[in-house]
């Protein structure tokens, strides 16, 4: 490496002052000069090339002050360009100088200027502007020299499109391969160009028999880079293309849509909802790979933040959303739902995926018990894991509109149920029953509930006797059951008559004992679901949205 950079700089200026001359002269001396050294000048570019590999574009500024003046003459000569192999090293050159994330204005200008050279290398091969008859010809055809090179460019993409058609039927498939590696690789600094927008779509829909990636990694990023950052626009089907074989890209594009979600903070889990169903990634989910790695990495997002109550929204409104299109897809190839739910037992799923919309009564009561009954007996099993018990419980908090409606049935209907309803409850905050952390839950969990019961049956309250249990509970050790025990009580303010009647004393309350966050979060989720439930439920959605606007106010 440093005998090739030592000969680089004893040759660099030598070249240089030869593109200069070059380029100052079109004399047929100068011609046959051009043309006497494009050997050896081939070789030099093969040793800066191999030098300018292993550099930053700041470095090889640094280190070859005029490697653009040196690069763009020869980009120019059209001697140079027509000769063997100088074309695509020079290409190679400047992709090596092209910064995927410049970080200095040099950088920025740098990649600007690359574009353009290679845009006028792929379109024209190198001859054009400095040749006279060339350019009257173009007037001749009625062209600008613009738009002359812009279909030129279009031409040379629709060759190359055609070229990766035809070649599966060709036998050389390693050389097939290769070529691709390195046309995948040249485009890199073109990917946002429109013009180049065919060739992405077919590189990315490009296989060969081999299990090997065949599309250069750099050049996977780089597209994946331009699609999140709405630089360029593919096809629904390009892109998921892209992301089922470039695992990067996928993590990339899941992590920056879960961000945008929390951080977007939507007014209401319906305009949630439109981010969600407005995005690519909720359109690529269809196909079972991307939908098990999204879920993946909602897991691991979920871990990382203890459970944040962001999160979990985000998981349940884009799961939600996924059902819905499920369900209302026509496609005749549609997988069947355990490709999406492999790991788990199917009378599960099958009960969590029912809307409690759809059920009423002692209808809803049976089947809010059957969830139970089966999550009671996966936790039983004693060869499963904690792992396994984790991700049941993730399963269940995907659908945490069970819980809701289990917190709603205890206050609307009491019941004998209200055991197993608590008992949901209590796994859906506390899923670990470690030093019997669960059990406790359940007790503070009961006694609560005892007391509201009886508040939602006298004759009248106020808001003291809430603020007696309230006060009582919130400083309790574990977060689950302190976030349990807020859930029964958003659930006796919203769907009882007493409730109703202190819910914006209480509300005044929380704003006062800061409290508001964590209210807000469950306000957002509830009233998502009540949106669900019909006409009837209008007043009490009013009234979850009214108290939403004043914790707001509060903030």
């Amino acid at each position: 490496m440093a005998e090739e950079a030592r000969i680089t700089k004893l040759s660099f200026e030598f070249w240089l002052h030869k593109t200069l001359k070059w380029g100052q002269s079109t004399t047929s001396e100068s011609q046959q000069d051009v043309c006497l050294h494009l050997p050896e000048l081939q070789e030099f570019l093969l040793q800066i090339y191999g030098v300018l590999k292993h550099m930053s574009c700041s470095t090889a500024i640094q280190e070859f002050p005029l490697i653009g003046q040196l690069l763009g003459r020869l980009c120019w000569n059209p001697f140079v360009v027509g000769y063997d192999e100088c074309q695509k090293i020079l290409m190679w050159c400047l992709c090596c100088l092209y910064s995927g994330e410049p970080q200095n204005p040099v950088e920025l200008k740098a990649n600007s200027w690359i574009q353009s050279s290679l845009c006028y290398l792929l379109s024209f091969f190198g001859l054009g502007y400095q040749d006279t008859d060339i350019n009257n010809f173009i007037s001749t055809l009625g062209f600008t020299s613009a738009d002359y090179y812009s279909k030129l460019l279009e031409n040379v993409v629709l060759s190359l499109v055609t070229e990766l058609s035809r070649s599966h039927r060709c036998n050389s498939q390693q050389s097939i391969s290769s070529r691709v590696t390195s046309m995948s690789f040249l485009c890199i600094p073109l990917i946002t160009l429109p013009d180049v927008t065919p060739l992405l779509e077919s590189l990315l829909s490009y296989y060969d028999d081999g299990s090997k990636e065949v599309l250069h990694s750099l050049f996977l990023e780089r597209v994946n880079e331009a699609i999140l950052e709405e630089k360029i626009s593919l096809p629904k089907s390009v892109v998921m293309q892209l992301w089922l074989r470039h695992l990067p890209s996928l993590e990339k594009a899941v992590l920056k849509y879960i961000k945008k979600l929390i951080t977007s903070q939507p007014s209401s889990v319906q305009e949630m909802v439109c981010l969600i169903k407005g995005s690519l990634l909720y359109q690529a989910t269809c196909h079972p790979a991307i939908f098990r790695t999204t879920d993946e990495i909602l897991k691991n997002v979920l871990l990382e933040t203890d459970g944040a109550p962001e999160v979990m929204i985000v998981m349940q409104v884009f799961t939600q959303c996924f059902v819905q299109a499920y369900y209302e897809s026509n496609e005749q190839c549609k997988f069947p739902l355990k490709a999406y739910f492999p790991h788990h037992p199917h009378s599960l799923v099958m009960a969590l995926l029912k809307q409690p919309s759809d059920l009423t009564g002692h209808g809803l009561h049976q089947h809010l018990k059957c969830i139970a009954e089966i999550l009671k007996t996966v936790e039983a099993r004693g060869i499963r894991s904690c792992d396994d018990l984790f991700d049941t419980w993730f399963l269940f908090v995907h659908f945490g509109e069970w819980a809701d409606t289990a917190a709603e049935q205890l206050l609307v209907s009491p019941a004998e149920s209200s055991d197993a309803f608590l008992w949901l409850l209590a796994f859906y905050y506390n899923p670990s029953n470690e030093n019997q952390q669960r059990t406790e839950t359940m007790v503070e969990a009961r006694s609560v509930y005892d007391q509201l019961i009886v508040l939602s049956k006298a004759s009248a309250i106020s808001i003291t006797d809430l603020q007696t249990i309230f006060n009582s509970k919130i400083n309790v050790r574990q977060p689950g059951t302190k976030q349990l025990l807020m859930h029964l009580i958003i659930s006796f303010l919203l769907f009882t008559h007493n409730g109703n009647t202190i819910s914006r004393e209480f509300a005044n309350l929380a704003v006062r004992d800061n409290n508001i966050a964590e209210i807000t979060g469950l306000l957002i989720r509830l009233s998502n679901r009540i949106s669900q439930l019909g006409v009837r439920y209008q007043r009490i959605l009013e009234l979850a949205n009214d108290l939403l606007q004043k914790l707001k106010c509060g903030l």
